[in-house]
């Protein structure tokens, strides 16, 4: 019963563990690339429209909060 135990654990270590090592190092490698297009887009001299309409809707909820924080009483 006890080699049975260290096969298990081999078993789990190698399959299970190693698994989900790679699976992360997909995820990761995909986030980084998805992080350098948009790198890349928001280097370009022409910006794209998606890009456009999110640096707006950014700016307004900055806007927004900048006022609503003018606006609010101050306490001491």
């Amino acid at each position: 019963m006890d080699v049975f135990g260290r096969a298990a654990l081999l078993g789990f270590c190698f399959g299970f563990l190693w698994g989900i090592g790679c699976t992360l190092a997909i995820l990761y490698s995909i986030y980084l690339a998805g992080y350098r297009k948009a790198v890349k887009d928001s280097l370009k001299p022409v910006r794209p429209e998606r890009f456009t309409q999110v640096l707006e809707k950014i700016q307004a909820k900055r806007a927004r909060a900048k006022a609503k924080a003018a606006a609010a009483p101050k306490q001491a």
